[in-house]
């Protein structure tokens, strides 16, 4: 699934996205497990690296156009959205795919456009509201 691009030596760069913000993303390991590498800024947030297949098949079994609902992790996630989802008891980690305490949200803020990038999904960009489906 991960091109040759994805590397910390050749990240991918990507937009939030209302397409407001830059960023990057890119594959590693950490204490055995694949994570995905998120830098905004200075600040660097890490996500379980199975988050991409996980809400692939869920947004197969969806079936629709999903809002994005991004939020902080101490801000509580809108219900139905990919936020919620990734930090739910209900999906296949039982709870946050989110890994670094304190900076565990915006799920739904970075993790989309890479779906989109990686051909896996289609995100909207509107200034607010956007959505993701499955491709």
């Amino acid at each position: 699934m991960v091109t040759e691009q994805g590397t910390k030596e050749d990240p991918w760069l990507l937009k939030t996205p209302p397409l407001s913000s830059e960023f990057t993303m890119y594959k590693d390991v950490k204490d055995g497990k694949e994570i995905l590498v998120c830098t905004v800024g200075k600040t660097i947030l890490h996500y379980d690296y199975r988050c991409l297949q996980d809400l692939q098949d869920m947004l197969k079994k969806h079936g629709d156009w999903m809002e994005l609902g991004s939020a902080d992790e101490q801000k509580p996630a809108k219900e139905g959205t990919v936020e919620a989802w990734g930090r739910s008891e209900s999906n296949p980690v039982r709870g946050w795919y989110g890994l670094k305490k304190g900076f565990r949200g915006r799920f739904g803020m970075y993790v989309p456009p890479l779906m989109e990038k990686l051909g896996l999904a289609e995100v909207t960009h509107d200034p607010k509201g956007n959505k993701m489906r499955v491709v």
